[in-house]
C-alpha cells in the first residue's frame, strides 16, 4: 500500500506505507471499548507534519487506501504507443479504411 488517506473533521490526513487492516483494527478497538483513543497520522503535503487524531464512538472517520500500483492520471496515456492504422481491405476501390477507434 502506497499510503492511506484518512478523512477526519473535513480535513485529509495520511499514513505512508500503511497497513490498512492495522489502522482499521485500532479504530475498531476504540469503538469496542467505548473509549476514544489516539492514532498518529501525517498532515500536509511536501513535508508532512505529524498529527494525532482522536478516534472512538461518535467520531466520524473514513479510510481511503491508495495502492502503490495505481497509475497517475494522464501518465499512462503519455507512454502508450500510437495505434497502427488498419490495413486496406481488398477490393475497397483503392480507398484505405482507417480504424479511428471510437
Amino acid at each position: 500500500m502506497k499510503r492511506v488517506n484518512i478523512m477526519y473533521g473535513g480535513a485529509q490526513y495520511s499514513v505512508g506505507e500503511a497497513d490498512v487492516e492495522a489502522i482499521k483494527a485500532a479504530i475498531e478497538r476504540a469503538h469496542e471499548r467505548g473509549l476514544a483513543d489516539w492514532i498518529t497520522v501525517n498532515f500536509g503535503e511536501g513535508r508532512p507534519q505529524p498529527a494525532e487524531l482522536l478516534v472512538g464512538p461518535g467520531i466520524p472517520v473514513s479510510i481511503v487506501p491508495i495502492p502503490s500500483d495505481d497509475p497517475i492520471p494522464g501518465e499512462a496515456e503519455a507512454h502508450e504507443e500510437p495505434a497502427e492504422p488498419a490495413a486496406a481491405e481488398p477490393g475497397a476501390g483503392g480507398i484505405d479504411k482507417v480504424d479511428l477507434g471510437d
